[in-house]
């Protein structure tokens, strides 16, 4: 996700979106989440840079919780636990 969030939830837009989204497709992020506000900028960029990349316009984090968090399982969970020495034990 890309942009600013204020106190109350609501997403704002930011600028360099499209040295973010080229960064992001060169990391192979092929989802992005960004302010509505901010979607007349992707219509800017050429359709090769865009090509493979799927937009998500929100306008409030309940939407970016709605997106990003998912009742998916990841294929190789880490369980965890928290000892009384307050240090994280790991195993898989």
């Amino acid at each position: 996700m890309t942009g600013e969030i204020t106190l109350r939830g609501k997403v704002l837009p930011v600028g360099g979106i499209k040295e973010k989204i080229l960064a992001a497709k060169r990391a192979g992020i092929t989802d992005i989440v960004m302010c509505t506000e901010n979607q007349k900028d992707i219509e800017e960029i050429p359709e090769i840079y865009r090509k493979g990349l799927e937009f998500h316009y929100v306008e409030n984090i309940k939407q970016v919780w709605d997106f990003a968090l998912t009742k998916e399982k990841v294929d190789h969970p880490i369980e965890f636990t928290i000892t009384e020495e307050n240090k994280v034990e790991t195993k898989k």
